[in-house]
């Protein structure tokens, strides 16, 4: 499987466009970093590919068709900031449930207490918070993560472990990764290859 996002524009404001004619592809046997300076329009290229943010101009494929947008999408973002993404009046077993049900084997791999379950998202640290992310866009039915600084935050032990767990398993379940970071260091490890944001943003 191909994803593409070809000749992406985007502005929030009409004299000032934050992407211009950005194109990447991406294919289901991969993981590509995308790096960038803070504030250059990253998290918007990845809202764009996800579906989060609809009103672009250009075009997002997965092998030559449209996404298909409605109900699951295929194309899971996952957040630097997990706690944004969660009712906060749901317990972390709905918040969970909401995607699928994980089996128990895939909790222990990103390292998912049991207990954590009865708990509210404020109950629960970061680095917690983003297993339940990470685990909650691993549904059967995801062809490409994006992972947009998911590890910021987190200290250096639960960075690796995270991303051990995140790679293993979209390996063996062939989903791509369009890794967006500015860790240079933590993308040259875990990355097939690096596309540079300024390079591909024709501004």
């Amino acid at each position: 499987m191909e994803l593409k996002a070809e000749n992406i524009s985007f502005s929030y404001h009409k004299k000032k466009p934050i992407l211009n004619d950005v194109s990447l592809s991406l294919n289901s046997n991969q993981i590509i970093g995308l790096i960038g300076d803070s504030g250059s329009g990253k998290s918007t290229l990845c809202k764009v590919i996800s579906g989060y943010i609809s009103n672009y101009t250009g075009e997002v494929t997965i092998d030559g068709n449209s996404v298909n947008r409605n109900g699951y999408d295929p194309i899971q973002l996952i957040f630097q900031h997990p706690e944004k993404t969660m009712n906060p009046k749901w317990k972390m077993e709905k918040v969970l449930r909401e995607s699928w049900i994980p089996p128990q084997d895939l909790k222990d791999t990103f390292g998912l207490k049991d207990n954590w379950l009865t708990r509210w998202p404020n109950e629960l640290s970061g680095g917690e918070l983003q297993r339940f992310s990470i685990l909650r866009s691993l549904n059967p039915k995801t062809k490409f993560i994006i992972a947009d600084e998911i590890s910021t935050m987190l200290d250096a032990v639960t960075q690796v472990q995270i991303w051990e767990a995140l790679i293993n398993h979209c390996k063996a379940n062939n989903i791509g990764i369009l890794a967006v970071s500015h860790d240079k260091d933590l993308l040259e490890v875990i990355c097939d290859d690096i596309l540079y944001f300024n390079e591909i943003n024709h501004i």
